[in-house]
């Protein structure tokens, strides 16, 4: 009964996470069309970074749509991709990361389209298929959470290569200020110096005026 339940938690618990992965619709090559939506709690370059490792490790490097004029630029087009864990059949998988608004930079939406022969195939995919094409998104979590990581370790490393570099540029300062100090040390006891040679050129003037004063004739 114990293992019954729990197993009813795991059904439930995947069905609530695959609900996270719905189907919409997006603008692209001009045209409106289906496409399936997941959302993640992770930066676009973790989500971005997680999709392009895992089409790699599967040897595929998809082409990203550029331009400043183009209506399609950010999408990432994978053409006559194999994904057995979607499909034994070979499809354009074509993608596109966008951060979910301006203020949530940790969220972000995952569109994600299904073609064969420019022809869309959300609308005609058998059930089986778009489901283990959702699982597929659900699935991209932990290269997703790998992939933020990563990038916390990269901007990690960056920050404490800085501290590093201000600490070395704060010893380098110290040595010069401490240049400095020894030169001024060395110019205080010179004039320290000076003012005792001085005092007996006084001295030695002032005798030499007073001998002359008494030369005076009454």
């Amino acid at each position: 009964m114990k293992k019954f339940i729990l197993y009813l938690i795991f059904i439930c618990a995947s069905f609530e996470s695959f609900a996270q992965a719905f189907e919409d619709k997006i603008e692209y090559t001009k045209k409106t069309q289906p496409c399936i939506v997941m959302n993640y709690s992770y930066p676009p370059q973790a989500v971005e970074n997680a999709i392009i490792n895992k089409m790699s490790k599967l040897g595929y490097k998809g082409k990203e749509e550029k331009g400043l004029f183009n209506k399609d630029k950010g999408f990432r087009v994978y053409k006559g991709t194999y994904i057995q864990e979607i499909s034994s059949s070979r499809y354009d998988y074509i993608l596109k990361v966008e951060r979910k608004s301006r203020k949530e930079d940790d969220e972000t939406v995952l569109y994600f389209l299904i073609q064969k022969d420019d022809e869309n195939l959300l609308t005609t995919m058998q059930a089986e298929e778009l489901g283990k094409a959702k699982a597929f998104l659900y699935n991209l979590m932990p290269d997703i959470e790998a992939a933020n990581l990563e990038l916390q370790i990269t901007a990690q490393e960056e920050v404490v290569s800085k501290a590093e570099k201000k600490f070395r540029t704060l010893q380098g300062e110290k040595e010069e200020m401490e240049k400095r100090l020894k030169k001024l040390q060395d110019d205080i006891k010179q004039n320290e110096k000076d003012q005792v040679d001085q005092q007996a050129e006084i001295e030695a003037q002032k005798k030499a005026l007073e001998e002359l004063r008494n030369k005076r004739k009454n």
